[in-house]
């Protein structure tokens, strides 16, 4: 995130290097500072000829997807996505069909979460020579294509490669909006009211269950109603995109601001926070936990006995549930739909003037939420 207080011109920032004290958000904001950098350089450059390499950017480095000028009608968006074995996935836990659905629905979601439809996508795979020489690959594309077919995304390339040992998927998807209609982090608005789509912290909860051992039956798919601890080991296993909720946001400019929830929801709140310059204020009481975590709580405490399942915290900071958080108008709030799809919309809160300052509300009390989601860098004990 930005220091702001230390007023340093971009062309001072300090250089890319390594350091096992940042986070990935640190590195994000040391290369947007550096793109930004080149940019400024070449507007400076006065003898030589307008450049055009950015003249259509309208959103480049900090948000859930870059967005280009496209034609006078349409914006173009994009946005890319990287799962490394036993980092973002475990191939003992997943199927991989259900892998295939994964790279391309986290890449949707971001799409969505810019309010915009997706439409094409890459897909590049490296795989080590034993997934080669079995049919991984075939049932991984059967994953990547069910769900493309469903949104009507064409597939229009990528690469595949080998790796010594592990699996890596690079997921690039383009989404189209109507021109200016593209949702950003940072347009929320002092007052807006904030809601999430769906319910949270269930693929939290599945990832807890597959630490302690539980697995997917073999014949799950061909079943027609799942048990609570396998809806939650598909939420974190199959997540669905929110798209049809993200394009009626921005088709209606019904969100001032929106993110998907792939950190958890105090993190990706603080990011929307920060770019916007406002504060929060959410309900404890308001924030939909997953039903299925109170059904399978028998079976998730012993998983993690010393660690009791909570549901809340795992709402507030668990991460990868792909719902939508999003901000509105509160002249607008009527207009918001209680449901999508049969995906609900729950209000939590409200954007405050209090800048980079979450609260949460617990019946009396009232506290600052420390943002504490998901970091592929995040240093441990």
């Amino acid at each position: 995130m930005r220091d702001e207080g230390r007023k340093r011109h971009p062309d001072s920032a300090r250089p890319l290097s390594s350091s096992n004290r940042r986070s990935e958000f640190d590195l994000i904001e040391q290369v947007r500072r550096r793109a930004f950098r080149r940019k400024e350089n070449e507007s400076d450059n006065s003898h030589s000829a307008p450049s055009t390499q950015h003249s259509a950017l309208l959103k480049g480095i900090g948000d859930d997807a870059a967005v280009m000028h496209a034609s006078a009608a349409h914006d173009i968006l994009i946005t890319a996505d990287l799962l490394v074995e036993d980092i973002d996935f475990r191939r003992g836990w997943v199927s991989p069909r259900l892998l295939g659905h994964k790279a391309l629905s986290v890449s949707l979601s971001d799409v969505a979460a810019m309010g915009a439809r997706p439409r094409w996508a890459l897909l590049s795979i490296g795989v080590p020579r034993d997934v080669w020489q079995s049919r991984f690959l075939d049932e991984f594309y059967e994953g990547f294509f069910a769900l493309a077919d469903e949104y009507e995304v064409t597939l229009i390339g990528g690469d595949v490669s080998r790796t010594p040992e592990k699996i890596v998927v690079d997921s690039i998807v383009l989404g189209e909006a109507r021109r200016k209609r593209a949702v950003f982090r940072s347009g929320a608005q002092i007052g807006d009211r904030i809601y999430v789509t769906g319910a949270l912290g269930g693929a939290a909860a599945g990832l807890r269950l597959l630490e302690g051992g539980a697995r997917l039956s073999k014949n799950f798919a061909r079943k027609s109603r799942h048990n609570a601890t396998e809806r939650l080991m598909l939420r974190q296993l199959r997540p669905d995109a929110r798209v049809a909720w993200g394009r009626l946001l921005g088709e209606k400019k019904l969100a001032t601001a929106m993110i998907d929830l792939s950190d958890g929801l105090s993190s990706d709140l603080a990011h929307l926070c920060c770019v916007s310059r406002v504060g929060a204020t959410i309900e404890a009481a308001r924030i939909p936990p997953d039903p299925s975590i109170e059904r399978a709580g028998a079976k998730m405490s012993g998983v993690a006995p010393s660690d009791p399942l909570n549901p809340l915290a795992l709402s507030l900071h668990g991460g990868e549930d792909y719902e939508l958080l999003f901000a509105v108008n509160p002249r607008k709030a009527a207009r918001v739909p209680p449901e999508v799809d049969g995906v609900p919309a729950t209000y939590i809160g409200e954007v405050t003037n209090d800048a980079g300052r979450i609260r949460l509300v617990e019946g009396e009390r009232t506290r600052t939420l420390k943002p504490s989601g998901f970091s592929h860098f995040k240093r441990t004990r």
